[in-house]
Parts: structure tokens; C-alpha cells; sequence
């Protein structure tokens, strides 16, 4: 089994384990804000995910190239799976408590640095140029489905099954990942062992790498600022929605399945159509848009709108990602892919954690006084998408960065 045929499979399996990844976090969302009634609670958890995640993305990206792919993302998966039974004991035996999750959600921060890249290397490693857009469209459809699918599926399972319930469905998942990546023939070509360089350089590497191409590092600056303004809102989005509906599970979870929806539509999009000729397009006007139903989600009122809306913010994403991968894996050598594919996430993801440690706060010290919890965040929503709307057509003032694909030529082999 080679090429598209043991792309699909390992699709299916990372697919499935997504879906009980996405019911995991959907229940800890509802569990963690029901027991304070804080945005900051919210917003604590994505921090601590995120934070590991983007500062070990360097290391994670050198053992990725220098070790093989498979075994990384063997690694990641199975190490999730550990976390996850780590949560169920903790609550079958009461002791179930908020610092818990922070400290989970870490560790898996830190085992998705590894993940990310050896999947992206993985990709580029089994799959012809030809079809790097297309497998990005159906990793991005992979995780709207399971955005779509897992809030719904939690909220109807949470009553009968309760929260073990649901992690012991996530480790099911887990287990079917593990099984399918077995079975794929992941290609590994890492550097001869006399011409390797100490880890903490090989580390380095990626940085250097983008530093010395204006465009790229352009391209992910502009991914840094999006990313800021976007996560201030977008963190608290599930705090706003709890707040205005009365703790709803059925309106949060309509909201997050709307969204995963969003997602599918793009990704489907993306996997048929491939994206536009001129990739920078799908990145800009992506940027644009998405932002734009975001700051519109501040304007509206009720679970309907806000569901449509977030069709519409997240079926952008896949577009503008698998643009950008498509760009990326056209111009970095499969060798390095690893390395410099950490240090672009590190630049671009730097943000993330930056603003979820900003946005908890900012809704309950800042706004919140002042209009009340669910307007506030709103005005978060309306103030942080518009800003996001003109960062991301920016791109096009830049000629470094709006002529990426004709300045850098396309990487060898």
C-alpha cells in the first residue's frame, strides 16, 4: 500500500481519533465552565494547550527529521490516548479537579508539537506535488467533520454515558489511529548520521531557514497577527454563546457542529477544486473573510445566527491553510520539512497562546464590567474581527509577500 491508498487510511484513522478528541474538549469546555462561570477558565485551558505546543515546535520539528515519521506520530497518539485515561480514572475515582485539566491539556500540547509536523513531513513523504492541496482539503475535512459531528454526538451522550463516558470513547478513537498508522508505510530519509548537527542547531535550522526568505517569513508574520486578533475572540466565542442561552449545551453545541460544518463545506471545496492558481489569493481573502463572519457574530443575536456565522468564519480556514501549506510544501525541501515547518508554526502559532492568556481577562475584567458578560464578549467579537479583516488584506500591500510563489523557486525533487 503506497501513495492515495495509504493516505486514505491514515486519514480514516486520524479522522476518527479526532472525533473523540473534539467530544473530549467539548465536555471539558461545559465541565470546566459550569464549575466557575469564568471565560478566563476557558480560555486557561486552550492557554496551557498551546503554550508547550508552540515552545517545544522547534525540538519536536529536528527529532521529526531526524527520526522516523511514523514513530513520532505513533508517539503523539498513543501518548493522548495515555492522557485520556489519565482523566478517566481521575473522575471514576472523584478526584477530578480544574488544575487536572490545565496539566492535561499541556501534555497533549506538547505531544501535538510532535504530531503536526511528522503528519505534515509524512504527507509530503507518501504523496506526488500534484496532490498536496488535495490531502490538505481532506485533513481540514477531516477535522470539520469531527468538529460538526463530536459536539452534537457529546451533547446527546453526555446524559446516558456521562463524562467518562465520552473519554472512554476518545480512547477508542485513539486506539483505532494507532491501529491504522501501523499498517501505513511512512518513507524516511533522514541525513547520513556523520553529517547530523547537534539537536539544539538542527532545532535552530528552520528559523534560519526563513529568515533568510523575506517572503516566507513574511507570510507567516502575517499569520502571526491574524492569529492574535482572531484567538482575543474566538476563545471566549463558547463563553459569550453559554452566557446569552443560560448554560445551554443544545446552543453551544449547534454553534461548534455549525462550524464544523463550515469546515467540511471548505475542506470538500478545497479537495475537488484544489484551491485558486495564484495560492496568495486563497490566504488573503481567506484571512478576510473568515474575520469578517467572526466580528459579525458580535452584531447578531441567538443560536441560529451565530451558527451561520460560524459555518461561514471556519469555511474560509481550509482554504486559506491548505493555500498556504500548498506553498510551503512547494518550496521547502522534503528533507528539512520537519525543522522548518516547526520554526513556521512557532512564528505563525506564537500568537495563540498570547492572546487565550489575554482574552480571559479582557472579558471578565475589562468588558464584562462594563456591558455584562455575553455583550462584552461580543464587542470583543465586533472590535478583534474587523481588525482582522484588515490585516489580512494588508498581504496585498506587500509585493515580498504577495509574490511569494514567482520570487522563491520550487524546491528539488
Amino acid at each position: 500500500m503506497q501513495g492515495f491508498a495509504a493516505f486514505r487510511l491514515l486519514w480514516l484513522g486520524q479522522a476518527l481519533a479526532l472525533v473523540g478528541r473534539e467530544m473530549t474538549w467539548f465536555a471539558l469546555t461545559l465541565y470546566a465552565y459550569e464549575k466557575t462561570g469564568l471565560a478566563t477558565t476557558l480560555s486557561l485551558l486552550s492557554f496551557f494547550h498551546f503554550l508547550p505546543l508552540i515552545l517545544l515546535s522547534p525540538l519536536a520539528g529536528a527529532l521529526v527529521d531526524r527520526y522516523p515519521r511514523k514513530w513520532a506520530m505513533l508517539v503523539a497518539d498513543g501518548g493522548g490516548g495515555v492522557a485520556t485515561g489519565a482523566l478517566l480514572l481521575l473522575f471514576l475515582t472523584g478526584r477530578l479537579e480544574a488544575y487536572h485539566l490545565y496539566l492535561v491539556s499541556a501534555f497533549t500540547g506538547a505531544l501535538s508539537s510532535l504530531h503536526w509536523p511528522a503528519l505534515s513531513a509524512a504527507l509530503s513523504a507518501l504523496l506526488e506535488k500534484k496532490d498536496y492541496a488535495r490531502a490538505s482539503g481532506m485533513m481540514s475535512l477531516a477535522e470539520s467533520l469531527a468538529g460538526m459531528g463530536a459536539p452534537v454526538l457529546a451533547a446527546v451522550l453526555l446524559g446516558p454515558l456521562g463524562l467518562g463516558g465520552i473519554f472512554a470513547l476518545d480512547l477508542l478513537g485513539t486506539l483505532v489511529a494507532v491501529a491504522t498508522l501501523l499498517r501505513v508505510p511512512i518513507p524516511h530519509t533522514p541525513a547520513p548520521v556523520q553529517k547530523r548537527t547537534p539537536l539544539l542547531e538542527e532545532a535552530l535550522f528552520g528559523f534560519r531557514f526563513i529568515l533568510q526568505r523575506p517572503p516566507l517569513l513574511g507570510l507567516q508574520l502575517l499569520f502571526f497577527g491574524v492569529n492574535f486578533l482572531t484567538t482575543l475572540a474566538a476563545t471566549v466565542l463558547p463563553a459569550m454563546v453559554l452566557a446569552k442561552t443560560g448554560l445551554s449545551e443544545a446552543a453551544l453545541a449547534l454553534v461548534r457542529s455549525a462550524s464544523g460544518l463550515g469546515g467540511v463545506a471548505g475542506g470538500l471545496l478545497l479537495s475537488v477544486w484544489g484551491g485558486p492558481r495564484k495560492r496568495v489569493h486563497g490566504v488573503f481573502l481567506g484571512m478576510a473573510f473568515s474575520s469578517l463572519a467572526l466580528a459579525l457574530m458580535g452584531v447578531v443575536e441567538g443560536p441560529s445566527l451565530w451558527a451561520a456565522l460560524a459555518f461561514l468564519e471556519v469555511f474560509f480556514i481550509p482554504i486559506l491553510n491548505g493555500s498556504n501549506q500548498a506553498i510551503w510544501q512547494a518550496k521547502v525541501p522534503l528533507e528539512v520539512q520537519g525543522k522548518v515547518f516547526a520554526a513556521r508554526r512557532m512564528i505563525a502559532w506564537f500568537a495563540n497562546p498570547l492572546g487565550m492568556l489575554l482574552s480571559g481577562p479582557l472579558a471578565d475584567g475589562v468588558f464584562a464590567p462594563r456591558f455584562g458578560q455575553g455583550e462584552g464578549i461580543a464587542l470583543m467579537l465586533l472590535l478583534f474581527g474587523s481588525l482582522g479583516v484588515f490585516w489580512g488584506l494588508s498581504g496585498y500591500l506587500f509585493p515580498q509577500v504577495r509574490e511569494v510563489e514567482t520570487l522563491l523557486p520550487d524546491a528539488k525533487g
